[in-house]
């Protein structure tokens, strides 16, 4: 495990957190975790606004001070800090298949959930979307969220009848979000896997043994 000075603020509860944890895990980059407890809604403290003023996790700290959210841009940071074990592509055109199936996985797949979640949730009235500003609950998307993620389902096992991972032959961040997507609609929605999506469930179940998903 490789030794840092980085720091991570980040929550259990966030699903974002944990598609950078699993990213971590796979580098086997070893950074300090610092909690956000989103459930007393700690991401909205002045304390924590100095660091990230969107109030969202997760925020990586940098050994300058440099403070970095949003996924991509961190996930970014650390694959060209630490290139072993590449995730976000291995040459221009797998990089190009990387960042185009890993965004088709975020907007089809975990904005369906966190759609269908943010508008259902009753701890999250008031707060529909993420970040420093009120949105009310709009109940409507929710069915249009669980929807989407049904139509996720079936097209990502249109994918995966063709290729072993999201984005082709090898195990990417493109995995990541899909597998955290589909992990948080089954606990926060109950959209189970449909038995009848025998590709996916194949690709899901090789997933989540890694020892990554646990991170």
């Amino acid at each position: 495990m490789l030794q840092t000075a980085l720091k991570l603020y980040e929550s259990q509860g966030s699903p974002n957190s944990r598609r950078v944890r699993i990213f971590l895990a796979e580098k086997g980059i070893n950074v300090e975790l610092i909690p956000v407890d989103i459930a007393t809604k700690a991401q909205f403290s002045a304390e924590y606004a100095a660091i990230n003023p969107r109030n969202v996790v997760p925020t990586l700290i940098l050994e300058d001070g440099t403070a970095i959210g949003e996924v991509p841009a961190i996930w970014r940071y650390l694959e060209e800090m630490y290139p072993e074990k590449p995730l976000l592509g291995t040459d221009a055109k797998h990089r190009a298949m990387v960042t185009m199936w890993e965004r088709w996985a975020e907007q089809e797949g975990f904005a369906a959930a966190m759609e269908a979640a943010r508008n259902w949730a009753p701890g999250l009235a008031g707060r529909a979307l993420p970040g420093p500003h009120a949105y009310e609950q709009i109940p409507a998307l929710v069915g249009r969220g669980e929807a989407r993620l049904g139509h996720f389902y079936t097209d990502l096992n249109s994918r995966l009848e063709t290729v072993a991972f999201v984005a082709g032959d090898r195990f990417s961040v493109a995995d990541i979000t899909a597998v955290v997507a589909i992990d948080f609609a089954v606990a926060a929605l109950e959209l189970d896997l449909p038995e009848d999506l025998p590709a996916l469930r194949t690709w899901y179940a090789t997933v989540s043994v890694r020892r990554s998903l646990s991170a």
